[in-house]
Parts: structure tokens; C-alpha cells; sequence
């Protein structure tokens, strides 16, 4: 197996962003807390992913500073695993990935879960805007990409 390169140090905020939450499986840990998702067993069977491989993406989501660990609340002897303010700024992300699916994974009229606001019902929508409040899209925007410096 390959292993893997970190990008930490990388000019560009969407590697670096990557580098922290870029595998499918703790994409979906983050969505399933966002459900209000908390317990070990709860992630397991939601998920059905492996035992192990469960418990190194906890780790990591812990480590990396999106998830943490707290004492259960019903004050039983196993922990729970909650957003941290890191992890829950990751709300438009994961609409922005529900929105791009919703788009074009689904054929016409094909059910599919919706998020919607709780107390109205209505559907939530990411809109991407520049600070003037115009629309913003690959057409009218650029990166302006950090200067590579010269390794000699």
C-alpha cells in the first residue's frame, strides 16, 4: 500500500483541508454526528463499517481537533463522541457535497434523505457569494495562488 502524503504544509487551504477530513469514512462519521450521532456502537451499526477501522478514524477525527471525546451523559462508563467548533464548521461543506449529489447522482424523482431547516421545514440551500453579495462561480473567480519560492 502507498503511503499516504501529508499536505499540512501545502500553500493551498482545499490539501491542507483535505489532509484533515479527505477519507469517505470520516466524511460520513461527521455527517452521522451531525444526526446526532454519538455513541461508538451507534457509528458502528449506522455505518457498517468495521470495528477497527471505526476506532482509527475516531482517533484521528479526535486528534485533528473535529471531533472529542466526553464522559457519557447519561453518566454510564463509556464515552461519547460530540463536534467540536472545528467539526461543526464543517456544516456547508457537507451541504455543499449533499447539494452537488442531490444534483447529479439522483435521476429525476428519485427519493433521497433532505436536509431542511427544523423549524420551518423548509429546504436548506448553500449559496456562494462574494462579500458584495453577487453570485460567485468558477467563472467569475480566480485563486491567487502563493509564489512557489526557489529551492536552490
Amino acid at each position: 500500500m502507498v503511503k499516504r502524503r501529508s499536505l499540512k504544509g501545502d500553500y493551498c487551504p482545499s490539501a491542507r483541508s483535505l489532509d484533515v477530513i479527505g477519507d469517505w469514512w470520516s466524511l460520513l462519521i461527521v455527517r452521522d454526528a451531525f444526526d446526532g450521532l454519538t455513541r461508538f456502537g451507534e457509528f458502528q451499526k449506522g455505518l457498517g463499517i468495521a470495528k477497527n477501522i471505526l476506532s482509527e478514524r475516531l482517533r484521528t477525527l479526535i486528534a485533528r481537533g473535529i471531533l472529542e471525546a466526553v464522559p457519557a451523559a447519561d453518566g454510564g462508563a463509556h464515552q461519547e463522541y460530540r463536534l467540536t467548533a472545528m467539526g461543526r464548521d464543517l456544516f456547508p461543506v457537507m451541504v455543499a457535497l449533499r447539494q452537488w449529489g442531490e444534483q447529479h447522482l439522483f435521476a429525476p424523482g428519485e427519493e433521497h434523505s433532505k436536509l431542511v431547516e427544523r423549524d420551518t421545514g423548509l429546504p436548506v440551500r448553500l449559496d456562494v457569494r462574494v462579500n458584495d453579495g453577487r453570485p460567485a462561480g468558477p467563472d467569475n473567480t480566480v485563486i491567487l495562488k502563493v509564489p512557489e519560492l526557489d529551492q536552490d
